[in-house]
């Protein structure tokens, strides 16, 4: 779940947000809210070209403002994985136009919450009790709602409690959610052949595993566990009694979204200590757990009134197999970088070359990559890193922009690398931004004391 704080801004807007007491769930209910989209996107479209022929110097700013407000529009009301992909495409900002990266970032904070009947039949359901008889107290309004579930304040004991509760449904309809938008995501990413197959299974996999809360308290739990020795980071408990498959109770924790947090903050101090927590947070799960949390968005930290950083939603958590861990991780060492052999040896382990590739193709993705990797893994290469350095990451955002416009990349064949990819680059994509919002100057070998 995307926050669990204490609701700031515009919270009071969240509330006043029409509630729905139905979710669309059968796959003809779900395509037909989709087709109404595409609809009122070729209308769009329609008076783009026509204001064209009036005005020739006509940018499409206009248009992909209004296409991304009626995406979002069908998909927030759809919630769940078609949702979740959106949102997880707004954080790439080389990808996508500001318009779509701006819309779909509401998908971690502002969707219409679950009526408080349907609040009532989801507990009586996975819980067999209606929430005033399980809690003290319990808010009939969500504090937010997102794409999988919203969250619910509570007490009990004298302990303050969020309570996540999941939409209905969201499950059941992953697979239907991802057949939609998988001619999409080929178009956009050069997908082809059958090899393609296992990049969406890995996304429906992750997701499944997202649904189930079960899963999620016992990642939460054992993960806080391991690494509670880490400084200025902290975790809220997670209560089993009052929990299940589908509704997860632990501490409400007090605290603002990290991205409310540095849009105000300019203390260095503060910024590169909370980046030093996540930095140590982060490696110390990928090297010694060989697992990471990997959904790394504002909406997943909070900053307390000490500076300390919360970590929360341990729903989606990405194993990484040591197979691709050793080469993953070896591409970052400029001995291998430097050798052509080696680096080529990593690439086919990592399955970014094939050996059914041809000369050209080998040629072109061997540069392309080591290319990308001689600036991606920039932060590996000392003791200390700036993660304020314009410079690095307008390097980043040039050379994604680079990759849109290769004409020769989009002739071959862009199923390029292990499925393991997909959520581990998701997942360092969404740190350094995290890093870069913060300003934070690390320390990147810290984490090895508490290994």
């Amino acid at each position: 779940m995307e926050w669990i704080a204490r609701p700031l801004g515009n919270a009071q807007n969240k509330n006043k947000m029409k509630t729905l007491d139905k979710i669309p769930t059968t796959k003809i209910e779900r395509a037909g809210q989709l087709v109404k989209t595409g609809f009122k996107i070729g209308g769009n479209y329609m008076a783009y070209y026509g204001e064209k022929i009036v005005n020739p110097s006509l940018s499409k700013d206009k248009l992909n403002e209004n296409n991304a407000e009626d995406i979002y529009d069908g998909l927030k009301n759809l919630k769940g994985s078609a949702l979740k992909v959106a949102q997880m495409l707004s954080m790439d900002k080389n990808i996508m136009p500001r318009a779509y990266v701006e819309k779909f970032s509401l998908a971690q904070f502002s969707v219409p919450p679950l009526s408080a009947p349907l609040v009532r039949k989801t507990f009586k359901k996975y819980l067999g009790k209606f929430p005033e008889a399980i809690y003290d107290s319990f808010t009939p309004d969500s504090v937010n709602a997102a794409s999988i579930g919203q969250v619910h304040q509570a007490s009990k004991d004298g302990k303050k409690l969020a309570v996540k509760i999941q939409y209905p449904g969201v499950a059941e309809s992953i697979s239907s959610d991802l057949a939609i938008v998988k001619p999409f995501a080929i178009k956009m990413f050069n997908l082809q052949g059958k090899d393609s197959e296992k990049y969406f299974k890995e996304v429906e996999h992750k997701l499944l595993e997202e649904t189930d809360y079960d899963l999620e308290l016992k990642q939460g739990t054992e993960i806080s566990e391991a690494c509670s020795k880490i400084p200025n980071l902290k975790f809220p408990k997670y209560y089993t009694e009052l929990s299940s498959k589908k509704i997860l109770t632990m501490d409400w924790m007090e605290g603002e979204h990290l991205s409310e947090f540095t849009a105000h903050n300019t203390d260095r101090e503060k910024g590169d200590k909370l980046g030093q927590a996540l930095w140590d947070f982060y490696m110390f799960q990928i090297h010694e757990l060989r697992q990471v949390h990997a959904d790394p968005h504002p909406g997943n930290f909070l900053i307390d009134i000490d500076a300390n950083l919360i970590a929360i939603d341990f729903g989606c958590i990405k194993h990484v197999p040591e197979d691709f861990y050793v080469p993953y991780f070896e591409l970052a060492d400029p001995k291998i970088m430097n050798n052509p052999e080696l680096f080529n040896e990593k690439l086919y382990e990592l399955e970014i070359l094939r050996t059914d590739d041809t000369k050209e193709e080998v040629e072109y993705f061997t540069a392309l990559f080591h290319q990308l990797l001689s600036l991606f893994t920039l932060p590996f290469q000392g003791n200390n890193f700036d993660f304020s350095d314009e410079e690095f990451f307008g390097n980043i955002a040039k050379m994604g922009e680079e990759f849109s416009k290769d004409t020769q990349l989009r002739k071959m064949n862009g199923n390029r690398g292990s499925k393991h990819f997909l959520y581990i680059n998701r997942t360092f994509f969404g740190l350094y931004n995290l890093l870069h919002d913060l300003k934070a100057r690390v320390d990147t070998k810290s984490y090895e004391k508490y290994r």
